[in-house]
């Protein structure tokens, strides 16, 4: 292990030892300043869109006094001048959200926010929709306000039709449809086995494929596509919803991995629910629908169909007519050993060909499917990260990719007729994240960097900037500038995995001083999906840890995205191996610098980090000093169908995996630490995870301690949860003595 931390990249900048302290004017950030309002981030704003015909842009912008309260704003780009078109305040009734939305949000890692958290522009760019407190709004640009629903009941997943002329929600386990300005009626029966729902996306779509609808409305409002699922073979996980005030229990249907899934259907019928014709899905009903498309011209629909063992994807085209349906194209998994990662980065375009996303070559790439034929348009070892828009009339792209730095995601532009010949349209000094409107002539776009919070404006099809949406410059007006004399740098670099590998770190130090160790909180995932380390803004949560006088450090090991098939492929079917070998590395090289102190490596993460918390202490009792292990996954066989199983399998089919990954059969070896926190009504990683571990290790009288939040499900955060949170965590590594130096 020792050749592994000796090779550290050239590039590696170590801290420089401080030559003077930090003045003592300098305020020390603590975890209730950095989660109270304003917001130390500046504004952050949610759901930016621009108008059909590009005059407005709008989006959803919390409050100054209220982080977590959003209202809609729109502004005129002729005129330039913003206004509030909805006050979620006065608008809203401040009822209680139903069950079924609070779960809908959960599944959204919203469940903290109130006001208004989505909306949608007419087709004719003349007004809103807005759904609030349950029930809708049509917001025009006049400031009126039209009220269009007013019920009890919480009207679900709503939208206006292609061309407007109707409004579309779930009620009831139905979907209803009404003229704008007339009643609205359920279109789809209500079944009396009450675990068949119409109009919705099943649980596994929403938590797992990124779904949310179960309907689409065709380009002339002609006709619908309905999905129908039947959740009655889904075992069912009485999940006890533990709140402050009592507790109640659901009976919440949950797709264990191995277990059956719902079964899904997909109809085709007229706006009032005539005519209806069922889709041809193929013979086997235990799959996956990623996406349902319409075509441009309304002439076919195109379904998504995924194999249980998420290595093959066909895409059906479908007769809205009739329902029947034939393969387009299949697409395979890249490699043997590997799954298929889903993405929605991809056009359907008037001309009847597809901008089609890949990893067909072992890298994310963009495609073009047109007459039977693909042409590759990018290609190398990087990947795109995702499809911004698409100019039809000039045939040019524009997409997000880490062409340039793995670590700094760019905004690029490319001609169809010319695929390779790429041009590079944003500052490499930032991270980039971009949309477009519909016709690709504006760009929207937000940037950050180590040292910059996040900024939004608008651009032109070259990348030049039009004007601010928000330019959240660091003057004296910032809420963060009265700390920015304490804001620490980044450092960055790579160590070697045991197969030669780089594996890219991120660093943030308190002011060092000479002879002094550090106690390191080691933050991490670690799981198959999300890239950690990148140049982008962390925010404040990460300065007020490094106020506290801790290295902040995090490391992507083998697994994670953006680097490719091979990278991500040792992973599959034996989770908890490589990647706690991986982080192991990055402990073992953090010992070898003189400014760590090597017995204060505390480790924190949550769901599949707090996984890998455990995973690590078992693994190699005394390397760290401690772990914080938050929503942990301990058993997978207790974790969903469609993410489980596309690492690792089912447990029937891998019960050898199942068994070595288990973090329940190892508690005994946990000597260092530990602290468990859980929400105690998660239904993502539900309770039982960490009480079957928590009875393992008593009954083995393994000591350690638990935080439990009442009320709260898979994210624990609100503007007073958030850093009781925090400070439970260091009260825990301070009374184990992973502490600053005096």
């Amino acid at each position: 292990m020792r050749s592994i931390i000796a090779a550290v990249a050239v590039c590696l900048a170590i801290p420089a030892l401080a030559e003077g302290v930090m003045p003592e004017e300098t305020p020390t950030l603590s975890f209730e300043r950095v989660f109270a309002s304003p917001d130390l981030n500046g504004e952050s704003p949610r759901s930016a869109k621009l108008s059909p015909d590009g005059r407005y842009l709008t989006l959803l912008r919390n409050r100054a006094d209220d982080t977590e309260r959003y209202d809609l704003w729109a502004f005129d780009r002729q005129r330039k001048e913003w206004a509030m078109l909805v006050d979620s305040e006065k608008l809203g009734s401040g009822r209680e959200l139903s069950e079924e939305e609070k779960m809908q949000r959960e599944r959204g890692r919203i469940g903290n926010l109130k006001g208004i958290v989505s909306y949608q522009w007419s087709s004719d760019g003349e007004a809103l929709l807005v759904p609030l407190d349950g029930d809708l709004y049509l917001a025009k640009l006049d400031g009126t306000i039209i009220r269009l629903t007013d019920t009890k009941e919480t009207e679900l997943n709503a939208a206006l039709s292609s061309k407007g002329g109707f409004v579309s929600f779930v009620r009831g386990r139905q979907l209803w449809v009404g003229e704008i300005g007339g009643e609205a009626a359920p279109i789809t029966p209500l079944e009396s086995n009450k675990d068949v729902r119409w109009g919705e996306a099943e649980f596994i779509a929403q938590e797992e494929m990124r779904r949310n609808q179960g309907f689409w409305w065709s380009p002339d409002d002609q006709r619908i596509v309905v999905e129908r699922f039947d959740e009655s073979g889904v075992e069912i996980a009485r999940r006890a919803a533990i709140g402050a005030d009592g507790t109640r229990i659901f009976e919440q249907r949950y797709p264990f991995a191995g277990t059956p899934n719902a079964v899904v259907s997909l109809f085709v019928m007229n706006p009032d629910g005539s005519e209806r014709v069922e889709i041809d899905l193929g013979d086997n009903d235990d799959i996956y629908i990623p996406a349902v498309d319409w075509a441009p011209d309304g002439k076919a629909i195109y379904v998504h169909r995924q194999n249980r063992d998420q290595t093959v994807l066909d895409i059906l085209k479908v007769d809205p007519a009739t329902g029947s349906s034939e393969v387009l194209f299949t697409e395979k998994a890249a490699i043997s050993d590997y799954w298929l990662n889903l993405g929605s980065d991809y056009r359907w375009l008037k001309d009847g060909s597809l901008i089609w996303w890949s990893e067909r070559d072992g890298f994310g790439h963009l495609y073009r499917f047109a007459d039977g034929e693909w042409t590759q348009l990018t290609s190398g070892e990087w990947v795109v990260t995702g499809l911004v828009g698409v100019d039809q009339a000039a045939g040019r792209l524009y997409f997000t990719g880490t062409k340039d730095d793995v670590l700094a995601q760019q905004i690029y532009a490319l001609d169809v007729a010319e695929p390779g010949a790429i041009t590079l349209i944003s500052d490499p000094a930032f991270v980039h994240s971009a949309s477009m409107d519909g016709k690709g002539q504006t760009l929207l776009v937000t940037r950050s960097n180590d040292d910059t919070p996040p900024q939004s404006y608008l651009a032109d099809s070259a990348g030049n900037r039009i004007a601010w949406v928000m330019e959240n410059a660091l003057d004296e007006d910032h809420p963060y500038s009265r700390y920015l004399a304490g804001h620490r740098p980044t450092q960055y670099g790579t160590i070697k995995a045991e197969d030669g590998t780089d594996l890219y770190w991120e660093m943030v130090t308190p002011e060092l001083e000479p002879g002094k160790r550090y106690p390191v909180f080691y933050h991490h995932y670690a799981g198959p999906g999300p890239q950690k380390v990148s140049k982008n803004w962390d925010g404040a949560e990460r300065q007020a840890i490094v106020d506290k006088g801790y290295i902040w450090f995090v490391l992507d090991n083998r697994g994670s995205a953006n680097r490719g098939v091979a990278f991500e492929q040792p992973i599959y079917r034996r989770m908890g191996g490589v990647e706690v070998r991986d982080q192991k590395a990055g402990a073992q090289f953090l010992k070898t610098l003189d400014f760590v102190d090597p017995d204060k490596i505390a480790l924190d993460g949550g769901s599949y980090g707090g996984y890998m918390t455990i995973k690590q202490l078992q693994a190699d009792p005394g390397l760290y000093a401690a772990g914080i292990a938050a929503a942990p996954v301990t058993r997978w066989e207790l974790y969903d169908t469609h993410w489980t199983e596309r690492y690792m399998g089912t447990p029937q089919g891998n019960p050898e995996g199942y068994a070595s990954a288990s973090a329940v059969k190892d508690a005994t070896k946990i000597s260092d630490a530990l602290l468990l926190i859980h929400g105690m009504s998660d239904d993502n990683v539900v309770l039982d995870h960490t009480t079957e571990l928590v009875a393992a290790m008593q009954a083995a009288n393994v000591p350690f301690e638990m935080m439990l939040y009442p009320g709260f499900g898979h994210a624990i955060r609100g503007q007073n949860i958030s850093p009781h949170l925090m400070n439970a965590k260091f009260r825990f590594l301070e009374a184990n003595g992973v502490t600053p130096p005096e």
